[in-house]
């Protein structure tokens, strides 16, 4: 069971007090806000009352009051002499009838599925049969996706092989295996922030420390603190998404990607460059070349933003002495991609550039569109112009970003408050909007956000000058 200490929750916790109301209750909604988030993962125990209360400057009653209030709906259990866990709410009284009436979720950034899935999967079913005397059980994945994927990176500039790829289930289970491949604990790896934060978990769970490195909607990546970062730590590893960055949608300038092969080269850093937004630029601009294959570069794949986040699967381009070390790590965790999977993936892969193109269209309209209500409805937040990939990093104008999105929980929207996206509590200014979704559901998720919004500021915040500055 992990342990959370009061000095680790009071780092996610900056500006807890901004709403009115009683201590008890603005602690109590943190907490909660916090564990629907996933920034304190289910299971984990929370300080002793006593420990919290001290750091925070509080009276123990004040905590025993939030924490009695975390029991009662059902986010918290404690149990005398193990401490209090945490846990999310079980009704059995829930009507199953009411799931057709789900919020909307606008906490994950994808698409939805292309008509063209359909009509793949009924050709991989029919090429199935070939593939049935195999063991199915295959660390690399099929020969024929492989070969598939290793040409598109070919045409684009970098002479791959199949055996230079192996085909994981989805992005995040190749971060994962890196992760444990190549990390220690105590490494250091150095992250964007704001950032994707299921890679964090990723890298912490195997053990590493760290390090972020500032990108802003404005200036993108800060080279001064990329440099130093790699100069005074000497990661083990550099997790970066240079291709419209999550969430920012910023892209790495030819001269920054070549500083940052050549920090990685001088301290023995191993790059792992996430290319899961590769190729849905809304401008019209052109594709930056693929990061070479390389000794100390690691490139990860999807199909989760571009084809359908159902279908599970990703990849990893490496150099192949790195492939066999990967395949044999994984199977502590899974023993292969699923074949059917692999099939309706080959099948969609010759008309990639086509499938992108359209992409790029139905994405352009939703960030236009976006843009449009945002600035109807909510003239205070500052939507910058997104250059490509699938979200908004707004800047809402007031460190209440926590609350923003419990409040907006009450409206039917889940969305992520900004802290999620950074390491230690930052963020609380901003806000990650995806667009990847038809006019109407961004309709319903504006006007939620705007009751929110209404609800949050008639508690008492004050949103004076100071507040509204725009700080990117």
């Amino acid at each position: 069971m992990n342990t959370l200490s009061a000095r680790a929750l009071a780092l996610l916790m900056v500006d807890w007090r901004r709403s009115g109301g009683p201590a008890y209750q603005a602690l109590a909604d943190r907490i909660r806000l916090l564990v629907l988030d996933g920034r304190i993962p289910l299971g984990t125990r929370l300080p002793a009352e006593r420990e919290l209360a001290t750091h925070l400057g509080l009276s123990r009653t004040t905590v025993s009051a939030a924490y009695a209030e975390l029991r009662d709906t059902g986010y918290l259990e404690s149990v005398r002499g193990s401490g209090s866990t945490a846990r999310l709410p079980q009704d059995a009284s829930i009507d199953l009838d009411l799931l057709a009436d789900a919020p909307l979720d606008f906490s994950k950034a994808s698409l939805p599925a292309l008509p063209a899935v359909a009509e793949a999967a009924t050709a991989a079913a029919a090429r199935l049969p070939s593939f049935l005397s195999d063991s199915g059980f295959d660390p690399f994945g099929l020969l024929v996706l492989r070969r598939a994927i290793a040409d598109r990176y070919t045409e684009r500039g970098v002479p791959t092989d199949p055996e230079q790829l192996m085909i994981t289930v989805g992005a995040q289970s190749a971060i994962h295996l890196v992760a444990r491949t190549l990390l220690g604990r105590g490494d250091r790896a150095i992250v964007e922030s704001p950032g994707y934060p299921h890679a964090f978990d990723a890298l912490k769970a195997a053990g590493a420390r760290l390090v972020p490195v500032a990108v802003t909607t404005d200036e993108g990546w800060d080279e001064l603190g990329l440099e130093q970062a790699f100069q005074r730590t000497s990661p083990t590893l550099a997790y970066l998404m240079p291709e419209f960055q999550n969430p920012t949608g910023r892209t790495m300038d030819a001269a920054t990607r070549a500083k940052v092969l050549e920090l990685a080269a001088r301290e023995g850093t191993t790059l792992v460059i996430d290319e899961t937004m590769t190729g849905l630029g809304l401008d019209g601009q052109p594709r930056p070349a693929p990061f070479p294959v390389a000794p100390n570069v690691v490139v990860i794949g999807s199909v989760g933003k571009s084809i359908w986040g159902g279908l599970r699967l990703g990849w990893i381009r490496a150099e192949r002495d790195l492939i066999q070390r990967l395949a044999r790590v994984r199977f502590a965790s899974d023993l292969g991609t699923p074949v059917l999977d692999q099939l309706v993936v080959a099948e969609l892969v010759p008309d990639y550039e086509q499938i992108l193109a359209g992409r790029r269209a139905y994405l352009r309209q939703g960030r236009d569109h976006l843009a449009k209500r945002i600035r109807q409805q909510l003239p205070e937040w500052r939507m910058p112009h997104v250059e490509g990939g699938i979200v908004a990093w707004v800047n809402i104008g007031a460190p209440v970003s926590s609350q923003l999105a419990l409040a907006a929980r009450t409206e039917g929207l889940v969305i992520g408050a900004g802290p999620r996206f950074g390491l230690d509590g930052v963020f609380e200014r901003f806000l990650r909007i995806p667009f990847g979704m038809p006019a109407d559901q961004l309709d319903r998720g504006v006007d939620a956000l705007a009751a929110a919004w209404n609800s949050v500021t008639r508690r008492g915040l004050r949103l004076d000058d100071a507040n509204l500055a725009h700080v990117v």
